[in-house]
């Protein structure tokens, strides 16, 4: 049971202000002491980084490596085609999502996609073994589409999304989450593929990024702002992302570079120890029943990364102790079904496993959160300012703020190099 209590008086109370019994100058709309009251603005430093992978809209533009009964598989289908040829092999590329980047241990692809990109019809056909599939298996049913581009250019995925491209064109690897996970945890893939649209893309390349955003700084933000479906959570990049505030100077924090490094070096191997995916590794992590050696240490990673983290804020007063805790109490008609053993969540013949977290305790987790709102709102005001700025010395000058020409990834040239 919960039970809420709403206090409301006419006016402004006088303080001082008491909450979790201790005194605080404020308390905010969130329950905080600082933060304020409104909701994190998006901050345009991290504008432009972020994006939802494709959203194909049609499977006869894949090959699977699912057998068929008797039948050739669509993968030695699309290896005849290039043996054919060898230009087919220009327009099929490794296609992910989701499932593979948290259930493989290597996040291995299983899936290749025919893509046109941005090309016209006329473009297309300079590929006729693809364009004849994609016809015969995607224009029946996209030509019925309601949504007028997506009949009218049918060879084209249904959400193409070609700034995703141009943004990767400058980086050799991007960071990756599922949309729908049970953990928020970032995995690198090559810039070679074509990534699902279950998938959010952040075009940061490197281990200081990796450091923030699998820490639980980010963690706590991503689920105090986040949403969730059934028992899992959904990522959203407008509002976990776009609005998270880096520590300043994050581009060439060494400290955080090397540990991100140390961690995702000791998981990939682990994974790959254990043949176990993303998901089934932090299982382990956050079981307070699992003792051995590998996670042991994965947690000491962890708690290091973390500690680099709040010194790359500049928080050193903070002393952060991580706990077993329950993220949320359920209520059971079976006593039995959720009974621990003689360690939470080590119990024999248990028919539910109960949401156990490795983490920090609620009032540390708040005084990050109320501290990390304080930076976001300090951060959209000065970029409010710099904004303005920018605007005056434009209208003074009589220049207008230069635009950046948008790439059209089929203007000539070799293409591929955009997509690889």
């Amino acid at each position: 049971m919960v039970v809420s209590l709403l206090h409301v008086c006419k006016g402004t109370p006088a303080g001082p202000y008491i909450l979790d019994d201790r005194p605080v100058p404020v308390i905010t709309a969130y329950l905080f002491h600082a933060g304020g009251h409104d909701n994190p603005a998006a901050l345009k430093a991290s504008e432009d980084k972020s994006f939802v992978g494709s959203y194909v809209l049609g499977m006869g533009f894949t090959f699977d490596n699912t057998d068929t009964k008797g039948v050739a598989s669509p993968i030695a289908e699309m290896h005849r085609l290039i043996a054919k040829d060898p230009r087919n092999a220009e327009r099929i590329f490794p296609f992910i999502g989701g499932e593979e980047v948290n259930d493989s241990p290597t996040h291995a692809y299983h899936r290749y996609v025919i893509n046109f990109g941005e090309m016209t019809e006329d473009e297309a056909r300079q590929w006729p073994d693809l364009i004849q599939i994609v016809e015969e298996k995607v224009k029946p049913e996209r030509t019925q589409q309601k949504r007028e581009t997506r009949a009218r250019f049918w060879w084209r995925f249904g959400e193409p999304t070609p700034a995703l491209f141009r943004a990767i064109a400058r980086v050799n690897r991007v960071l990756v989450i599922s949309q729908v996970t049970q953990h928020i945890v970032f995995a690198f893939l090559d810039t070679g593929m074509v990534y699902s649209h279950r998938l959010y893309v952040l075009t940061l390349p490197y281990y200081n990024s990796f450091s923030v955003l699998q820490s639980q700084c980010h963690d706590i933000w991503a689920r105090f702002f986040g949403s969730s479906l059934e028992e899992r959570f959904m990522y959203a990049a407008a509002d976990c992302f776009e609005t998270f505030p880096f520590p300043s100077g994050i581009d060439t924090h060494t400290v955080l570079e090397m540990v991100g490094n140390a961690y995702y070096e000791f998981r990939a191997a682990l994974m790959v120890r254990n043949n176990e995916g993303l998901t089934k590794t932090y299982n382990r992590f956050h079981d307070p029943g699992e003792t051995s050696p590998d996670i042991l240490k994965f947690r000491e990673l962890h708690a290091a990364m973390d500690r680099a983290v709040l010194d790359a804020y500049g928080w050193t007063d903070l002393k952060p102790t991580c706990e077993f805790l329950l993220d949320y109490e359920e209520e059971d008609e079976d006593e039995n079904a959720l009974t621990p053993g003689p360690s939470p969540g080590a119990g024999e013949g248990r028919r539910k496993k109960k949401p156990w977290r490795y983490r920090w305790p609620d009032e540390f987790r708040d005084e990050v959160l109320a501290r990390l709102l304080e930076l976001n709102k300090q951060r959209a005001e000065e970029e409010a300012i710099a904004g303005q700025a920018a605007e005056a010395t434009a209208k003074a000058t009589g220049k207008k703020p230069a635009r950046r020409k948008a790439m059209n990834p089929h203007d000539g040239g070799d293409d591929r190099r955009l997509l690889r």
